[in-house]
């Protein structure tokens, strides 16, 4: 399930046995997972499937720097929703914000954690850096227009 608007986009999903530690809590590196999950559902909602941006233009995404701040260990069986916002968007970059909430029935939502992706676009044979396709730029221009106005 996704919520998009045009400030931010938030991908909800379920807490696994396959997510978790022993202790039925969220082993701290599936966050990232999440993240990604998340980013690749993001761009699918902008009209953007990453095989199909590889197999039209040869680029692919990668990220190349990361930072995560943990808040709350989320836990089997726990809804959470992931927010996806651009922050800045350069010619083959952009860096993207990310929090992990949990979603209870009841009450207010927890931030669990919280993290900033850069991303890099690159050729997909050499890995060297390649601008980010124009139909995607676009679509980054026109959340940045809609957040401004």
């Amino acid at each position: 399930m996704q919520e998009n608007d045009s400030r931010s986009f938030r991908f909800q999903m379920r807490v696994y046995w396959e997510d978790t530690d022993a202790g039925g809590v969220v082993f701290y590196a599936n966050y990232l997972k999440f993240f990604e999950r998340a980013r690749t559902e993001w761009l699918r909602s902008l009209g953007h499937q990453q095989e199909r941006m590889r197999a039209e233009t040869g680029a692919v995404f990668v990220v190349t720097d990361t930072t995560v701040r943990y808040v709350r260990p989320a836990r089997l069986d726990d809804l959470i929703g992931v927010t996806v916002d651009v922050r800045h968007a350069g010619r083959a970059q952009m860096t993207i914000a990310q929090q992990a909430w949990r979603q209870p029935e009841h009450g207010a939502e927890e931030l669990l954690a919280e993290g900033t992706i850069r991303i890099g676009c690159v050729d997909a044979g050499t890995f060297k850096p390649q601008r980010i396709p124009n139909a995607i730029a676009k679509s980054f221009l026109t959340i940045f227009q809609n957040r401004n106005g």
